[in-house]
C-alpha cells in the first residue's frame, strides 16, 4: 500500500493533526467532540474515514481543511504548523494547498463543466487561456470532456461529481478532502467516481482522506480509520 511504501521510504506526511481537541458549549455543559485526535496523511495515499453520524466526522474535516480552529492541538501542512495562522494565511494554505469535494457537487449552475473548473485557477491569478487548457486536461483525465460545453444540469450525478473533483484539484493542492463524494450515487456511478478520484491521486501524490459510508470503497483504500471517544483508531 502507499501508506508503507510512504513511511518505509522515509517521506515526511503532507498533513498532520497532533493531539487535536474539539469541544462545544452545549448551555452549562460541554460536549467534547475530539479528544486527542492524531491524524498522519502520506503522499499518493487514500484514506477512509467511516464511522457513525455525531461522532466528529465533520469536525475533524473541518478542522483538517483549515476551516475551523481546534481548542488544542497542533494542524501541520507541509511540516508547517497552520492551526494557529491568521485568517488570511489560512485562506491562502486552503486555496493553495487544500481540495475539497462534498457529497453535492456544488457545481455553479450558470456555468459549463469547463468553467466551473476554471473558476479556482482564475481567483488564484492564472491566465484565461492556461486555465481552460488546464480545465480542459483534467476533464479529460476525469473523463467528462466531451461534456465541458454543458452547464451542471445538462450532466448525470456521476458527471457532476466527477467534475467536482477536477475542480477541487485544478490549483493543484496537495492534500484532497472528500465528504461522502458518492453519497448520492447508484453503486455503479459511485464506482466509476471512485475510479477517477484514485487515479487523480496515485497520478499527482495527493494525500486523501475521504469519509464514506460505503464499505466496499472503504476497503478499496489504502488505509481505514474511524473515531473512537474523540480519537482516532485504525481498522
Amino acid at each position: 500500500m502507499s501508506v508503507g511504501l510512504s513511511r518505509s521510504a522515509g517521506v515526511e506526511p503532507i498533513l498532520r493533526l497532533i493531539g487535536i481537541e474539539r469541544h462545544f458549549k452545549e448551555g452549562q455543559n460541554r460536549l467534547d467532540v475530539l479528544t486527542g485526535a492524531d491524524l498522519d496523511l502520506f503522499p499518493g495515499e487514500l484514506v477512509a474515514l467511516v464511522a457513525p453520524s455525531g461522532t466528529g466526522k465533520s469536525t475533524l474535516l473541518h478542522i483538517a481543511g483549515l476551516l475551523e480552529r481546534p481548542n488544542a492541538g497542533q494542524v501541520l501542512v507541509l511540516g508547517r504548523e497552520a492551526g494557529s495562522l491568521s485568517d488570511a494565511d489560512r485562506t491562502a494554505i486552503r486555496r493553495n494547498e487544500i481540495g475539497v469535494v462534498y457529497q453535492f457537487h456544488h457545481l455553479l449552475p450558470e456555468l459549463t463543466a469547463l468553467e466551473n473548473v476554471m473558476i479556482p485557477q482564475l481567483i488564484r491569478g492564472l491566465a484565461h487561456k492556461d486555465a481552460a487548457s488546464r480545465a480542459m486536461e483534467l476533464l479529460g483525465y476525469m473523463r467528462v470532456d466531451q461534456r465541458a460545453s454543458h452547464r451542471p444540469s445538462e450532466l448525470s450525478g456521476g458527471e457532476q461529481q466527477r467534475v467536482a473533483v477536477a475542480r477541487a484539484v485544478a490549483n493543484g493542492p496537495r492534500i484532497l478532502l472528500a465528504d461522502e463524494p458518492t453519497g448520492n450515487l447508484d453503486p455503479t456511478t459511485a464506482g466509476y467516481v471512485f475510479d477517477a478520484l484514485t487515479r487523480v491521486v496515485r497520478a499527482s501524490g495527493l494525500a486523501a482522506l475521504v469519509v464514506t459510508h460505503n464499505y466496499d470503497l472503504a476497503n478499496l483504500m489504502d488505509r481505514r480509520i474511524t473515531l473512537e471517544g474523540g480519537k482516532v483508531v485504525e481498522l
